[in-house]
């Protein structure tokens, strides 16, 4: 069918007006007179003029604007994107807390797949996927020129199917294969227990919109747990947070701050201009407070720990955090559809950006892993002055190790979690000081 090239570029040209017209689209901040790109605008109806009347196939109409829609997007940001009914549908379920899939948090980076981080107790987390992995294929599939949509698309499924991953890691010379099982991906974002008599361990996998009152009830338990005493210290895991619901992180800092501000955001337009402060109420009790990240901690587990960085609540023990210092909006266009769109940055009360930055930790601690010892190691004793034939004998009585000194000398939690037997170590040294000081005031 023969189609006219003129009118196509009057109709295309007339209807992007429109639009541009009833948004009310500005480009000059001085000005309230919108300034319309003619001369781009005239060049993007060439384009899809040619398109139409010269491509090797006929292309529908739908998927032109919808991809060029696409592409405007994602050349903002790694975070910006259009929605189509089934990306839209996608975001839907994925925030509802169950779906089927692999259990882990992605964006694009140059054409591929990144591994912001993979979710607890999930697929991917048991296969062994780490945050800053890149998946390039899917099954038989190079994820270039794919979008995040259909890559996300394809990775969710029905539970019980397998799907193969190649996997770029740094430090690896080669790509190496994935084969990850879907399952039913149930999130659970907060855990707990005691680590020691008196120290409480909480962890937040991500930020939903029940997390923080899921933290509350944690805190709660743990008291309970050791006896209805307040609690020595504690730590908040925050590894591989990939992030979530602003208010979620807002409500977790307020849980541990008395005062002043949590986080602000900054943009363009007045509904960008946030501002979150603390209300007087530390369930903590201002008992000391370590925060563990590493670089799988991103968006608002960074602004959770900016936040206790900036007050000196806490402690930031762990590798620099991932460095999302942005904030996305899920404007909806119809029913069906709808733009996810940066809309600002935000700040810690210092006034830090961390965009491509990250949280810097206090103390900086390497994920290190310790190899459980042979057999034969575990049999051989140290040795000590109570092992000696004929040792002399203590005045104040047999030198018999307590249930409370066994548990603090023993290796298990070292070996299991490097990172949290260090930090826990660090909580310690912060109670005793606390305590320390509590006496040189008391005298």
């Amino acid at each position: 069918m023969h189609i006219n090239k003129s009118l196509i570029t009057g109709l295309l040209l007339g209807a992007v007006i429109s639009l541009l017209l009833t948004a009310n689209y500005n480009i000059s901040a001085k000005s309230s007179t919108p300034i319309l790109p003619l001369t781009q605008l005239k060049q993007f109806s060439e384009v899809y003029s040619r398109i139409k009347q010269d491509y090797v196939e006929d292309v529908d109409d739908k998927k032109l604007i919808t991809d060029a829609i696409s592409g405007m997007l994602s050349g903002l940001d790694p975070h910006s994107a259009y929605l189509d009914e089934d990306a839209f549908t996608e975001l839907r379920v994925g925030t509802s807390g169950e779906f089927g899939g692999l259990g882990i948090e992605v964006d694009m980076e140059n054409g591929f797949i990144k591994v912001i981080a993979p979710i607890d107790d999930t697929p991917a987390k048991k296969a062994g996927l780490e945050s800053g992995d890149l998946i390039i294929r899917l099954n038989e599939k190079s994820v270039k020129g794919m979008t995040l949509g259909d890559a996300v698309k394809i990775m969710r499924g029905k539970p019980g199917e397998p799907i193969d991953l190649l996997i770029v890691r740094e430090g690896k010379n080669k790509p190496f294969k994935v084969t990850i099982i879907r399952a039913i991906i149930k999130v659970k974002s907060v855990k707990f227990r005691i680590l020691e008599s008196g120290y409480g361990y909480v962890r937040i996998s991500s930020f939903k919109s029940k997390t923080t009152d899921g933290v509350k009830e944690a805190l709660e338990t743990l008291k309970k747990e050791n006896n209805n005493k307040k609690l020595k210290g504690l730590v908040l895991d925050l590894r591989n947070n990939p992030g979530g619901v602003l208010t979620g992180a807002v409500g977790v800092s307020n849980i541990f701050l008395r005062k002043g501000n949590i986080v602000y955001t900054k943009g363009r337009v007045a509904d960008a201009l946030m501002r979150y402060d603390a209300t007087p109420d530390d369930l903590l009790e201002d008992a000391p407070l370590v925060v563990i990240i590493n670089q799988g901690s991103a968006s608002a587990s960074e602004i959770v720990a900016g936040a206790l960085q900036d007050h000196q609540r806490a402690l930031i023990v762990g590798q620099k955090s991932f460095g999302k210092g942005s904030v996305q909006t899920v404007l909806q266009i119809d029913e069906k559809t709808a733009v996810k769109l940066t809309t600002a940055r935000y700040f810690t009360p210092t006034g830090r950006s961390i965009q491509a930055k990250g949280i810097v930790p206090d103390i900086p601690i390497a994920s290190l892993e310790i190899k459980k010892n042979d057999e034969k190691a575990e049999n051989v004793k140290v040795l000590s002055e109570a092992n000696l034939s004929g040792h002399i004998s203590n005045p104040n009585g047999e030198n018999k190790i307590t249930e409370e000194e066994k548990k603090t000398t023993n290796k298990i939690l070292a070996e299991d979690d490097y990172l949290l037997f260090e930090a826990l170590n660090v909580l310690k040294s912060m109670n005793l000081i606390q305590a320390m000081n509590d006496k040189k005031a008391k005298k």
